[in-house]
């Protein structure tokens, strides 16, 4: 039951594969309005399918960058739309469509892959790690107030959704951006644009203007009563502020928006400061701590390279890639940058811890402590901890 054909599909094939897709997650095929919004998320030759004779398992995904620690950009694919028709499971087809991406990505020189992932044991087998975290928090609007001493400057603009899409791509290119962060190709904002038109409840947008132009947006929509309790959450879809003031004008603008109860920001970064920003650090809750995105080093070279690092003792670290083995090897570490070594290593890992590492969101020792890294030389751990850290949280933000 292992002999089927892994091809890239062509336009007309693109609603089968989405309602495959649909079906593994439960949910029911596209009617023609749903379509008309996820047809346009399609990356031409960007979708692969399994047959057996029919399309029994697909994998899809788009071209971006993805910044590393430092702030270089790297070329990424962001793999979306996977999933096996279920009286096909477990006989090899993800695996294979999966080695098949990978080889796909290599040839054409991409450096990183990145996926949000329904389950956390399945891509690790693939070489994808951990490699960012999120944390949601909730805000008691009646009561939070700004702390005196947040950054007061700049206005809000708000938009309604129409004007927000062809505003909010520009500002957002034109922002800092953390590691881990991605840039936002078209078919990623026909994505919000479908899933935005067909919420229940208004996407709002606002926009935050500093003494240099736009620096920040935020996006968001509003349920709950209709009547008298008239009690309602505010719900950010996207937070984006590129400086301190952004982030504290932002957030005055939300805490001053009528009728709402309480703010969910979902997804956020860990070190978002919210509390620091508050005058009552208590009236911010954090609801949960999950995974965000899982990301695969295609080219360990180029990723190792791309990055910058601490200062400390140099550190050899051996990676083990099995899909892709010309990524096996030893590399040295220094403040300086990374290169293919001889020499004995320190630290030996596999590619999917290493991608746990790259990004700074896993300590070495910790990983060494749990088991995943093998440590050889005593004090190569902690000087990769200093090699590998990061000044601010790895994350994403972007969802697909």
């Amino acid at each position: 039951m292992s002999d089927f054909e892994i091809r890239t599909l062509d336009p007309g094939e693109h609603r089968a594969a989405s309602n495959l897709f649909r079906a593994s997650l439960h949910v029911p095929p596209s009617d023609d309005t749903d379509w008309e919004h996820a047809s346009r998320v399609f990356q031409p030759g960007g979708t692969i399918g399994a047959f057996d004779p029919d399309l029994i398992g697909t994998a899809r995904s788009f071209d971006a960058e993805l910044t590393v620690p430092g702030g270089a950009r790297r070329p990424m694919a962001g793999v979306t739309g996977v999933a096996v028709r279920a009286d096909r499971t477990r006989r090899g087809v993800l695996r294979a469509m999966m080695a098949a991406q990978l080889e796909d990505f290599a040839g054409r020189g991409v450096v990183f892959a990145s996926l949000l992932a329904s389950e956390a044991p399945i891509y690790g087998r693939f070489g994808y790690g951990l490699a960012t975290r999120y944390r949601t928090y909730s805000v008691d609007r009646h009561r939070a107030r700004l702390h005196p001493d947040a950054p007061a400057t700049g206005e809000v603009q708000l938009l309604e959704l129409d004007e927000a899409l062809k505003v909010l791509p520009g500002v957002y290119d034109s922002l800092p951006r953390r590691p881990g962060a991605m840039s936002r190709p078209e078919v990623l904002w026909r994505l919000y644009e479908g899933q935005a038109r067909r919420n229940p409840q208004p996407v709002k947008a606002a926009v935050h203007h500093g003494p240099d132009g736009p620096d920040g947006f935020a996006t968001y929509f509003v349920d709950g009563l209709q009547a008298h309790p008239w009690t309602k959450s505010l719900h950010l879809v996207d937070l984006f502020p590129g400086t301190p003031a952004a982030f504290a004008g932002l957030w005055r603008f939300l805490l001053g928006i009528d009728l709402v109860d309480r703010i969910v920001a979902e997804a956020r970064p860990l070190d978002e400061p919210i509390e620091l920003i508050l005058a009552d650090h208590r009236r911010s809750t954090v609801e949960r701590i999950g995974d965000e995105h899982w990301v695969r080093l295609v080219d360990v070279p180029a990723a190792l390279a791309a990055r910058e690092y601490g200062t400390a003792a140099p550190v050899v670290v051996e990676v083990a890639d099995p899909l892709l083995p010309g990524n096996s090897g030893r590399y040295r570490i220094t403040a300086g940058g990374a290169e293919r070594t001889g020499e004995p290593a320190g630290l030996r890992l596999d590619v999917t811890t290493l991608a746990m590492v790259h990004f700074g969101t896993w300590r070495p020792s910790a990983l060494a402590d749990a088991g995943r890294i093998e440590v050889r030389d005593p004090e190569a751990a902690a000087n990769a901890d200093v090699l590998f850290g990061t000044r601010v949280a790895a994350w994403s933000g972007t969802h697909f």
